[in-house]
């Protein structure tokens, strides 16, 4: 298996807070979002989807 270099980040096991409803029950589901300085997640909780900066 070939892991693809371009969606790897030095976070990618880092907790990460829902903005809406302060869960940490996250999960990132894509490490790019629509910009280099934002990775897609979404919480198990409140099931909204959010974009976090870096």
């Amino acid at each position: 298996m070939t892991v693809d270099p371009s969606t790897a980040t030095a976070d990618d096991n880092a907790t990460v807070e829902c903005p809406y409803c302060g869960s940490t029950d996250t999960e990132r589901e894509h490490p790019k979002g629509p910009s280099l300085c934002r990775s897609m997640h979404f919480c198990a909780d409140c099931q909204q989807p959010f974009e976090r900066f870096h």
